[in-house]
C-alpha cells in the first residue's frame, strides 16, 4: 500500500439499523454527530435506514407492495362514472 494516502483517524464507530434496531461496531473515519454508550464506552453513532440485516436481498424476506391493483381500484371507483 502507498504511504500517506490513507486517513489516520480510524476509530471504533457504532452503526445502527433504524428499521430493526440492530447495532454493530466497526472501525471507520465517518463523521458522526450522535454518540451512544455500550458497555461503559462512548462511541460515535451513525444511524442507517437499511443494512444487510434488514435488506430483502440478504434476509430473503420481501415486503409486498400492492401496485398492480391500484389502477383497477381507481377504475372501479371513478372510471365508470358518466356525466
Amino acid at each position: 500500500m502507498k504511504k500517506g494516502i490513507h486517513p489516520d483517524n480510524y476509530r471504533p464507530v457504532v452503526f445502527k439499523d433504524m428499521s430493526n434496531e440492530e447495532i454493530f461496531i466497526t472501525r471507520s473515519t465517518v463523521a458522526a454527530k450522535d454518540t451512544i454508550e455500550i458497555d461503559g464506552v462512548t462511541y460515535p453513532l451513525v444511524k442507517l435506514e437499511i443494512t444487510s440485516s434488514s435488506h430483502p436481498f440478504f434476509t430473503g424476506k420481501q415486503k409486498l407492495v400492492d401496485t398492480a391493483g391500484r389502477v383497477d381500484k381507481f377504475m372501479s371507483r371513478y372510471g365508470n362514472r358518466k356525466k
